[in-house]
């Protein structure tokens, strides 16, 4: 059977940077040669001397690169469904981390959790994105707080790119909390930043994050982490300016930071810093809705200074346990006001800036064959529509 398959008579959003919007190619055709992109455009300028290949007929579909989720905790043990009671009852994000709930309490379950059974739960999770259309998932630590399950959360993230046909990228958030019994500076110092050597050192880490808020750690500490990630030439991204301004942004952007993610109290100050460092805006409108907020990212800023905005999941136990990047799009229209080109966006060429990758995003010539086959007409269904799946097909490296 012949490696090479033309897609033919479908609605193609390209995503690409050349073209406004969607870049849509109406009646448009896909050559998928192996693992790659090997032309795209109109059905009607297919060469005819292609030679052997294979041709399936979208009937009309849209085909889109495979979506990429660039922000999730999926590696964890428990769940935290009680203090989402807890929160219905009026009490705060803050009032439950400092009540020895939140954060601290999924670390407890997963220090407790094997590798088997943190693997076999992570890959329910991971299915769901793939049914969706997913190719690309980044997936944090931080929820060992300590060496060894910081390595035991990172070698499980390995494994799912084993197991599955999917693309992982790992990124090192022990700057997540702080462990119960420790200050701040001495775990940073004594634990952190020698679990990220270890780490690095079993080629676990793809990138290194952290928790830059008043509840987690100030920028003094996180630049320690990210001194430590610069020795070891690894990029960086950041939780920035969520439930206050703290002055996480400007810190990722003087280390050229990837992304900065959640940002809803950044000023147009911030926003303009990050537009100098090419940093990406990773929206997470999963964390916003569960917490009840009401403070949005500044999203006219975002796009004044032409900040790139991603849109992810945040899939977390506890301040986004949301399973569908779909309706990440959808939110990150209805609550935050973005149009269904920035949503689609979001989870496609701007989610693969956010992770650094230039392989894939894009539907062109040369990129890696991950795509998504929809039964949908309008590249907006995507995310006007929710509580609705219309995958067909999912194609990884040119297979499906």
């Amino acid at each position: 059977m012949s490696k090479r398959l033309l897609i033919t008579h479908a609605s193609i959003a390209t995503m690409n940077e050349q073209s406004a919007g969607y870049g849509l190619i109406h009646d448009g055709a896909v050559l998928i040669d192996g693992d790659q992109i090997g032309w795209v455009g109109r059905t009607e300028d297919i060469d005819g001397t292609l030679g052997d290949v294979r041709e399936w007929d979208a009937g009309g579909c849209l085909v889109t690169p495979a979506l990429i989720d660039c922000h999730t905790h999926i590696i964890h043990g428990g769940n935290r469904a009680r203090e989402f009671e807890m929160r219905l009852n009026g009490a705060t994000y803050e009032e439950i981390a400092r009540s020895g709930g939140g954060i601290i309490s999924t670390v407890s379950a997963t220090r407790e959790t094997n590798e088997e059974v943190l693997l076999e739960e992570s890959l329910k999770r991971v299915d769901a994105l793939i049914a969706e259309g997913v190719g690309v998932v980044e997936v944090k630590s931080g929820y060992g707080l300590d060496l060894d399950t910081e390595l035991k959360m990172l070698r499980v993230a390995r494994a799912i790119g084993v197991v599955r046909q999917i693309r992982v990228l790992t990124s090192f958030l022990g700057a997540h909390a702080t462990p119960i019994g420790m200050r701040s500076d001495d775990y940073i110092d004594r634990v952190c930043i020698p679990a990220l050597a270890a780490a690095y050192s079993e080629g676990l880490v793809d990138a290194v994050d952290g928790f830059c808020e008043r509840i987690a750690f100030d920028p003094l500490q996180i630049k320690r982490v990210f001194e430590k990630a610069q020795q070891l030439a690894l990029p960086i991204k950041l939780h920035a300016e969520q439930l206050s301004k703290f002055g996480g942004i400007k810190l990722a952007a003087n280390y050229g930071a990837l992304s900065a993610d959640h940002v809803e109290f950044a000023d147009e100050e911030d926003v303009a810093v990050m537009a100098g460092a090419g940093t990406v805006a990773v929206l997470l409108p999963g964390a916003y809705y569960t917490l009840h907020e009401t403070q949005k990212p500044p999203v006219d800023f975002f796009r004044k200074y032409k900040v790139p905005m991603a849109v992810a999941t945040d899939w977390n136990p506890g301040s986004s346990p949301l399973g569908s990047l779909l309706l990440s799009m959808n939110m990150a229209c209805t609550l935050f006001g973005l149009t269904p080109a920035e949503a689609l966006l979001g989870t496609t060429r701007n989610a693969a800036r956010a992770l650094g990758l230039n392989d894939c995003g894009i539907v062109a010539p040369g990129m890696r064959a991950d795509l998504a086959l929809w039964d949908v007409k309008n590249p907006a269904e995507l995310s006007c529509c929710f509580g609705v799946n219309a995958l067909k097909t999912r194609f990884f490296e040119g297979k499906t």
